[in-house]
């Protein structure tokens, strides 16, 4: 052995072997290289005993086995430390790629990739600067089970604990100040024309890039939503639906970012999915390569409570005991902390396995917490991450956000009521439903309790540690306010306090707010049909039981109380503006006002939103909005109870807030329209389900087919022979189907319990046949890091419901084969029986159901070299939903055996 080869093996921790959990059986491979095939039971035992494993996963390994989680050396705790805000996927394989390692070729080889990964890092971290002694030392002091290991690879030592176990991790001593600039001029109505596009657009593409005339052509098309609008009110909007192919993501980014430059002023491009935000992010590396021009233009902007909050790490850090006891989960984030662009914890540069190796509390729990951030009070205030990213929003020429931000800002203002006026609205077909969430109001047992918590802060019994309004407040109120927040607070105990579940279930409910939902929870028990259901349920909020009118108008006359002092306390707030204008400071200011706007959208209007919901109780609901009395339960157990009202057309309120302020906006997806066969009905879908068709001018409307040969390269395929509801023989169906496409198959679920109990029958045989299943609600992994995986590796297999089916793009053979378990029909609640009503009838269920197979078959071509098979475990398929598909490809029905021969040979043929 060479001294670089023993100084690399010195540098490895005492471990007893590396372990693979499957699940059937795991693999150990000893430190002296003896391979072991061991059975669940045992692997389990000796992984809980005795000197810790290397493992890559620790919780997904304990998972797979069916214990609990134990001690282990977690590669991917080493790869956070040694490279924080780094990709990395959580798999052996996932280690080797990003380390240069050879990549694993079997179970045995993923065990030695421990080994080597590990020394790998370790070599690393000995080049490292000092920046991470201290908060490894941190770390060790606190039982890390890497700590020896590092501290050595550092060439330091444990040293006798401090007084203060925070030594090392305090990371707002090392981050920059953000500086406050004057504010932006008003942008320019410079218009983009067609053959500016199309020039911007070849300049991104570069001069080798293959010609695509449908990318060309819908630059052209587009930039109608850049030209100055005519009239107020009326915004040059664009519905342009592309079809998968055509390359509209740098098709609209070549004119938006062609406006932002001649008008001086910012587009917002919103999604739905973070997918689609990284992938944005990736391709705007080609119009600014230089990282720092990029990093001054271009902003991912999301809602504050995704990102870390300072303060919040501040006080877990003070709540570390002497011995460090949570030391290391707070040192990788401190690690993480130091290097992250911009502090986004859920789709930024923060490894989403990082949370569930840690916990919540240790990590995405430090997120700001809605409502609760205190401003320029905060001593972490000139750094924090959230208002950095506001004030370079304001600077930059493209900002990434999405369709909840969007509408969330345009209803309250924006920051500093400042918004932008050129919106890209990418994955278009989700702005109903996102609309839908943003534009309701529930009054229900969690967002009573929360707001609450959020005014009166923690109590006994409660696990949260909010501050309370008091605490955040208490230094800019007197007098007047001082009282007007006292009254807050005492009217605050009306709503429900810690254990209201409990009560509830129990029916003895404690104050008006309860006892309202106690008797909404008895109006939807005493009408659910059929027998015990561990389903959500809900029943119409008319006739009502007795006693709960009474209940209602209580609980509206303590909201009054509680609405009166919310709304003196923020006159005296807007009065200290005027009292003291000579001498607050901008940033005093900018909190006095953040307050307000935060009492006022999370008070006010949800107060009044909610009494109005209760006053309506004694005669009809409002004609443009639907009402319903609702459990939300979770393995059997009431999770929430309440009073839920939304809009029948929600696209109508984004059309007003959103829209019509707006002087300009595109919105295009793959999916914008219907495909019943009438053209004109079709685009009124369209112009239904974004809001167009209530603004007084007309969109401009423009269809860019994919450029693919659907006919050569896919099969659709409705298998006629299974029985649906007999989950053994769908079980069997996927089974094979997936085998006969060797892996990249992707099987979609309409029902959570189904895809649970389909992943337990076939896991064990595709692993005993070399193909890893992969699996939403089942894997201790995010959705995202899921997808990751999946795209990565060929013969992997993924189980998953509407998420993995919204947000999933993978080109290649990692996906060739779509399996759904049945007609996607829409749920038919309450909810769904209203606007059926409104928009058409059965015309209505069949238009949302072929949206929704338009959108899943249109997952499984990505490139022009691609190819894959579509299959539908549902006989039931009517022949007026073939519109879903491309004309030009046939929907074939055979029997399971028959399926499986096609899909083996027309994946074989395709290589």
């Amino acid at each position: 052995m060479t001294s670089a080869a023993r100084a690399e093996t010195d540098l490895l921790p005492p471990a007893a072997g590396a372990l693979i959990a499957g699940v059937r059986d795991a693999l150990w491979l000893s430190a002296g290289g003896e391979v072991e095939t061991l059975a669940r039971e045992e692997a389990a035992r000796r992984a809980s005993g005795g000197v810790a494993a290397l493992v890559c996963h620790a919780a997904a390994a304990a998972a797979r086995l069916g214990c609990q989680p134990f001690r282990a050396f977690d590669l991917l705790e080493l790869f956070a430390f040694v490279r924080p805000a780094w990709f990395c996927l959580p798999t052996p394989r996932g280690l080797a790629e990003v380390l240069g390692l050879p990549l694993p070729g079997s179970r045995e080889k993923e065990a030695e990739t421990l080994f080597a990964a590990a020394r790998a890092l370790l070599s690393e971290l000995a080049a490292a600067g000092e920046d991470a002694r201290p908060v490894a030392l941190a770390m060790a002091r606190g039982g890390w089970p890497w700590g020896e290991a590092v501290l050595a690879a550092l060439k330091s030592e444990v040293t006798a604990p401090s007084r203060d176990p925070a030594d090392g991790l305090k990371v707002w001593n090392r981050l920059p100040e953000w500086e406050e600039r004057a504010p932006e001029p008003p942008s320019g109505e410079h218009p983009v024309d067609a053959g500016e596009a199309v020039a911007r657009l070849k300049q991104l593409l570069g001069d080798k890039a293959e010609e695509r005339p449908q990318q060309a052509d819908y630059a052209s098309r587009i930039v109608a939503a850049f030209r100055p609008r005519d009239r107020d009110g009326e915004p040059r909007m664009v519905l342009a639906e592309a079809g998968t192919g055509v390359g509209k993501t740098l098709g609209y980014i070549a004119p938006a970012s062609l406006w932002a430059e001649k008008n001086k002023g910012p587009v917002w491009i919103s999604t739905f999915t973070r997918n689609l935000q990284r992938q944005l992010d990736g391709e705007l590396d080609r119009l600014y390569p230089d990282a720092a021009e990029k990093a001054a233009k271009v902003v991912v902007r999301k809602g504050r409570e995704n990102y870390f909050c300072l303060l919040n790490f501040e006080e877990a850090l003070a709540r570390l005991t002497v011995s460090g006891e949570d030391a290391a989960a707070l040192g990788l984030m401190a690690r993480w902390a130091l290097a992250s662009r911009d502090g986004d914890m859920l789709g930024g540069d923060f490894p989403a396995w990082l949370a569930v190796l840690l916990g919540r509390a240790p990590t995405t729990a430090l997120t700001d917490t809605r409502g609760e951030c205190i401003y320029s009070a905060c001593p972490h205030y000139n750094k924090c991450f959230i208002e950095a990213t506001i004030r370079r929003a304001r600077r930059a020429e493209i900002v990434v956000a999405n369709h909840a931000l969007v509408m969330v800002q345009a209803v309250f203002g924006g920051d500093e009521a400042y918004l932008p006026s050129r919106y890209v609205f990418d994955e278009g077909h989700h702005l109903f439903d996102t609309a839908d969430g943003v534009f309701s109001a529930h009054l229900s047992g969690m967002e009573t309790a929360d707001l609450r918590r959020w005014l009166v802060g923690a109590e006994k019994g409660s696990r949260t540690r909010s501050p309370g309004l008091e605490r955040r407040i208490e230094d800019l109120v007197a007098g007047n306010g001082a009282a007007a927040l006292h009254e807050v607070l005492l009217a605050a105990r009306a709503l429900p306090g810690a254990g209201w579940r409990q009560r509830l279930a129990e029916d003895s409910p404690t104050g008006p707010a309860e006892t309202f939902l106690a008797r909404v929870r008895q109006q939807v028990y005493a009408r659910k049909h059929g027998g015990e259901s561990p389903y959500s349920l809900e029943t119409g909020p008319r006739p009502a039981v007795a006693g709960l009118l009474a209940a209602a108008a209580a609980l509206a006359a303590a909201l009054a109380r509680l609405d009166k002092p919310l709304a003196a306390l923020i006159e005296a707030l807007a009065d200290l503006l005027d009292a003291e204008a000579d001498d607050l400071d901008s940033a005093a200011r900018s909190r006095i006002e953040a307050t307000c706007r935060g009492l006022e959208r999370r008070g006010l209007q949800q107060l009044r939103a909610w009494r109005a919901m209760l006053e309506a109780l004694e005669g009809p609901t409002p004609s443009e909005f639907v009402d319903w009395f609702g459990v939300e339960r979770a393995d059997g157990r009431d999770i929430d109870v309440g009073f839920y009202r939304h809009w029948i057309d929600p696209a109508r309120p984004f059309a007003e807030i959103v829209a019509q302020p707006a002087h300009g906006l595109l919105v295009t997806s793959a999916t914008l329209r219907d495909n019943s066969g009438d053209k004109d009905s079709d685009w009124d879908v369209a112009e239904m389900r974004t809001g167009a068709r209530h603004l007084a001018a007309s969109p401009v409307k423009t269809l860019v087919p994919s450029p693919f040969d659907y006919a050569g390269l896919t099969r659709i395929i409705v298998v006629t022979d299974v029985k649906r509801d007999d989950i053994r023989q769908v079980a069997a169906a996927y089974r094979e189907l997936f085998l006969a496409a060797g892996g990249g198959a992707l099987g979609l679920f309409t029902a959570i319990v189904r895809l649970r109990r389909v992943y337990g029958h076939i896991a064990g045989p595709l692993e005993a046949a070399g193909l890893s299943l992969l699996a939403q609600h089942v894997d201790g992994l995010d959705t995202g890091t899921l997808i990751d995986i999946f795209r990565a590796e060929e013969e992997a297999c993924l189980l998953g419901t509407d998420a993995v089916r919204d947000g999933i793009d993978v080109p290649g053979r990692s996906l060739r084969l779509i399996v759904f378990d049945r007609v996607p029909w829409p749920r038919p609640d309450i909810l769904h029986r209203s606007r059926r009503q409104a928009f058409g009838g059965r015309g209505y269920d069949d238009m949302l159901t072929r949206l929704r197979l338009k959108q899943a078959y249109g997952r499984l071509v990505r490139r022009a070299d691609d190819r894959g098979v579509f299959v539908l475990l549902d006989r039931g398929l009517p022949s007026r939903l073939a519109g879903a598909f491309p004309e030009d490809v046939a929907v074939r029905r055979l029997g399971l055996a028959e399926a499986v021969v096609e899909t083996r040979g027309f994946l074989a043929a395709g290589g």
